[in-house]
């Protein structure tokens, strides 16, 4: 299985593995030195804590190292009146009788919080593609639902969006 990532996606994970390999691991290793010094392993939290971050840290760079390795590079070849990646996108919840915007991200980057909603999510699916006024069913099995999608405002890629940590 293979993720789906933009340019700036594998980009950003670069940076982030040469932050974390170049000055955080250094500095990890290093604490994790300074806590052994303080005596009996068995009763030191210090030296536990500093073992579990640097851990944490090695296995973010494994993952991000991973993603990189069996990614899919991808761009936005949707129309101007459809919807496509990194469109903001209005949508009317017919169930709710409310408004939602939403930006459709990769999965790296979906926030749901933040209304950024991955393109493979059920909502994401729903709406990839189609265009202003259309009907679509959000497929959730028993729960699944309609929208109408009110406006399209058309987006690019950018640095701006953060990755997500997991």
């Amino acid at each position: 299985m293979y993720d789906e990532l933009t340019e700036i996606d594998i980009k950003k994970m670069k940076d982030e593995i040469e932050y974390r390999t170049m000055t955080l691991r250094p500095k990890l290793i290093e604490d994790v030195q300074v806590a052994r010094s303080f005596g009996d392993l068995s009763e030191n939290f210090e030296y536990k804590s500093a073992k579990r971050e640097k851990n944490r840290n090695d296995s973010r760079v494994r993952y991000l190292e991973r993603m990189i390795k069996t990614a899919k590079v991808i761009t936005d070849r949707s129309g101007t009146d459809t919807v496509g990646l990194f469109d903001k996108v209005e949508l009317y919840l017919e169930d709710d009788d409310e408004t939602q915007k939403i930006e459709l991200v990769t999965t790296l980057r979906q926030n749901s919080l933040k209304g950024l909603i991955s393109k493979e999510s059920p909502v994401g699916q729903a709406v990839m593609g189609r265009r202003a006024g259309d009907r679509v069913l959000v497929d959730l099995g028993p729960n699944s639902y309609y929208v109408v999608i009110r406006s399209i405002e058309k987006g690019s890629d950018d640095e701006s969006l953060d990755i997500s940590a997991y």
